[in-house]
């Protein structure tokens, strides 16, 4: 008697799976557009409230610190509550603090607190990723994950748009984001559902949040996606300053420039999904972060923006992007399902404030030096460390079976 057990075909993801990855993917997009929505007007801040270098880089910096840090609980809360109710709530939320915008213009303390809670458009992040997780089976996933991803492409809409759009009306970009959120928030309440049978855990937040805090993979994924993620917020909201004061560039010019490289980030991060389903995501990560040392040394030469600079500028942006893909495709395979969220939350804080910290150095060594060299070789020495970092530890993580 034959008694092989014959292997079934891998489940292959429903039309419920891509309907949830879409509506994500467009919340994550909409959210990270009103998180945005300061730095591509900073110049105009700047100007309009006489504020310094490091003033300016604190102004953008802020909803970043907050938005990386809210995502420690808004992962833990999605775990417990879903996405179904998480994601139009956090998208409804997020239309009081990009109204407020509109009468603290003419205050720097007024757009500091406001800045604080616009925060709160950042945390979407840790309310998809468990919910697109849960949808795929895990031979789709780092392709699925890094499609989600793309949502960050919201960044580079803000870049694009929003100066575009102030020139029709100051208050104008503001209340166009308020009105997509309102959009979306009903559709999400509608169309946005958590797989069914998932796990609710039935212990406390704090509990939750110290399990996945005393997983070590937790702490080596954060210190990778603060590299490669923390990069890609970094150079998302301080860019177009970079661009305005080291090459003269106008506002308009460096916000559209700024946005390019946020769309090649947003192009590779599911290229670094798709190899990683394909070969271990550790050595995709190594890969991407060694390309992202070696053109931050470039443009620590300040080499001309045209062709040099903008090339240099471009293969980082596609480095970063493909080792953010990657690092959360490692992250869906050694992660229990009931801790995606708690875990998914804490690696994205990291990340989020990966992106705090660059901006304010940046400003800080610009004030201080007149030059932004030693900010790029502190990208170069960091990225270089996860490169060797992600191929020496990182691979010997096992695949999940």
């Amino acid at each position: 008697m034959d008694t092989a057990v014959k292997q079934s075909p891998a489940p292959a993801a429903t039309g419920a799976a891509y309907r949830n990855l879409v509506m994500a993917t467009i919340g994550f997009a909409l959210t990270f557009w009103a998180w945005n929505l300061i730095a591509p007007m900073s110049g105009d801040y700047k100007d309009r409230l006489g504020l310094s270098s490091f003033q300016q880089s604190l102004l953008v910096a802020v909803p970043v610190l907050v938005g990386s840090l809210g995502r420690i609980p808004a992962g833990a809360l999605t775990d417990k509550y879903g996405a179904r109710v998480m994601f139009p709530l956090v998208s409804a939320l997020t239309i009081v603090p990009v109204l407020l915008l509109i009468p603290a213009r003419d205050s720097y303390g007024a757009m500091l607190a406001v800045g604080f809670l616009l925060g709160l458009g950042g945390t979407t992040f840790a309310i998809g990723i468990p919910l697109v997780n849960s949808w795929f089976p895990p031979a789709e996933r780092g392709l699925a994950l890094g499609v989600f991803g793309m949502g960050m492409g919201g960044v580079a809409l803000s870049g694009y748009f929003t100066p575009r759009i102030a020139k029709h009306g100051d208050n104008l970009p503001f209340l166009v984001v308020a009105g997509a959120l309102v959009v979306y928030a009903a559709l999400a309440a509608v169309l946005v559902n958590d797989r069914p049978g998932r796990q609710v855990p039935t212990d406390t937040l704090a509990h939750r949040l110290g399990a996945a805090g005393r997983l070590r993979v937790t702490w080596e994924l954060s210190a990778l996606y603060a590299i490669g993620f923390g990069g890609i917020v970094a150079f998302g909201v301080y860019l177009p300053t970079y661009l305005k004061t080291w090459y003269d560039l106008s506002p308009t010019d460096a916000g559209t420039k700024a946005a390019g490289f946020a769309l090649v980030t947003v192009i590779f991060r599911p290229i670094g999904g798709w190899l990683s389903d394909r070969m271990h995501p550790a050595l995709v990560s190594s890969v991407a972060l060694g390309v992202a040392a070696l053109m931050a040394i470039v443009q620590a030469f300040d080499p001309k923006l045209m062709p040099g600079g903008t090339i240099a500028l471009l293969i980082m942006a596609a480095g970063l992007g493909t080792a953010s893909g990657s690092v959360f495709a490692l992250v869906s395979q050694v992660t229990p399902q009931a801790k995606v969220g708690s875990v998914t939350g804490i690696v994205g804080a990291m990340g989020g404030l990966g992106g705090f910290v660059p901006p304010l150095v940046m400003g800080a060594i610009y004030s201080s030096k007149g030059s932004y060299s030693i900010g790029f070789m502190l990208l170069s020495d960091l990225a270089l460390a996860g490169c060797v970092y992600a191929y020496g530890r990182m691979r010997t993580i096992q695949r999940d079976a």
